[in-house]
């Protein structure tokens, strides 16, 4: 079976999202180019036509931008649970009763093919000699999806989160829990105001200091 796919995202409120492009962006910027890489994030996740696609949101599913993306766009929302980015995936991978890929919005460099090369790695095989987990690493050191076949809880504990320790970290949980992995070539995310050159090159995205004007 095709795994489900589930977006992380946070609401894109101004001085909330995106903070470390504040200096670059000001806060409204950092917040309208938080929106539109969650829009692509979700085109994304639609192309690659695997399973059902989950938005899960922080911190609730009041702000409009989401309440709009369910009714217009008939993705399902579900709220984050959890007291770290770990314990929240772990609670994502939990509520999913067969294999998930799970994202984030800060790489717009994901594209639909890179999603089907995903899901091939936990499924290219049978369930005792394959994969249990994917992952797409990042430049930073963390990584922009990460693949499980079922939950696997303790993956996501013992990691300094938002630090360039995260991949590092996740392999040595990896190996302690005798774990199967594939990694894909990594990719780069959008962090900090040195990424925004290389975001400007790409097709969809506009150089003027992150303010798009997509509406949903």
């Amino acid at each position: 079976m095709l795994p489900a796919l589930a977006v992380f995202a946070r609401a894109p409120q101004a001085g909330a999202a995106k903070t470390r492009l504040i200096p670059a962006l000001g806060a409204a910027g950092a917040a309208r180019l938080h929106r539109r890489l969650t829009l692509h994030a979700l085109a994304v996740a639609s192309r690659a036509a695997l399973g059902g696609v989950t938005l899960w949101v922080a911190p609730d599913g009041r702000h409009r931008f989401f309440r709009a993306l369910r009714d217009r766009c008939r993705v399902e929302l579900r709220e984050q649970v959890g007291a770290d980015l770990g314990a929240r995936m772990a609670a994502a991978f939990a509520a999913e009763a067969g294999s998930l890929l799970l994202i984030g919005t800060d790489c717009p460099a994901l594209q639909a093919e890179h999603l089907a090369a995903a899901a091939r790695a936990l499924g290219e095989e049978s369930r005792e000699e394959g994969n249990d987990a994917v992952f797409i690493p990042a430049e930073d050191g963390g990584y922009v999806l990460v693949g499980l076949r079922c939950p696997q809880p303790g993956l996501f504990t013992g990691v300094d989160w938002g630090s360039e320790r995260v991949m590092v970290q996740t392999r040595q949980r990896l190996l302690a829990l005798g774990l199967r992995w594939r990694e894909l070539p990594p990719l780069w995310d959008v962090d900090r105001p040195a990424d925004l050159p290389r975001l400007a090159t790409l097709r969809g995205f506009t150089g003027d200091r992150g303010a798009t004007r997509e509406r949903v």
